[in-house]
């Protein structure tokens, strides 16, 4: 089935492209929740409005990225956590404790889905963390794990 890609799905396809995806994928998933139409003639004579619409989106959305990654760059952030008696943590500090960590120390909130790829701290120590906010841009976060008191 031919599509006609509204807005960008991340793995997939980007606004205003046209691609073929399965019937499924695009009954279930992508016609719901309004991220891309049944590729038709009348459609297609809206490309142009909608590859540009999806180039400023990506336009605003890496500005915003770009600001974020100069906040984060280089900040230190110290999270502490309960140590067994071996020195390891009970659990592990997550990347969604680093994320709720840096929003705290930015007053703003950070989207816990950059941190998904961070792996989890299991011991006390300092860890160099990256962030990959887009394809393109990635901060650098220092992670200082303490033994809570």
């Amino acid at each position: 089935m031919m599509m006609l890609f509204l807005s960008d799905v991340p793995d997939q396809a980007r606004a205003g492209e046209v691609k073929r995806v399965s019937r499924g994928y695009a009954r279930n998933y992508l016609l719901p929740k309004g991220l891309a139409e049944i590729a038709t003639d009348e459609t297609l004579k809206r490309l142009a409005k909608v590859k540009e619409a999806g180039d400023s989106q990506r336009a605003r959305e890496t500005q915003v990225m770009e600001e974020l990654a100069e906040a984060l760059d280089n900040m230190t952030v110290t999270i502490p956590g309960r140590v067994t008696p071996t020195g390891r943590y009970y659990g592990a500090i997550s990347g969604i404790r680093i994320a709720d960590a840096l929003g705290e120390l930015l007053e703003r909130t950070i989207d816990r889905r950059i941190t998904n790829s961070v792996e989890p701290i299991r011991e006390p120590g300092e860890y160099e963390v990256v962030l990959p906010l887009s394809s393109e841009i990635s901060a650098t976060v220092n992670v200082v794990a303490t033994i809570e008191e």
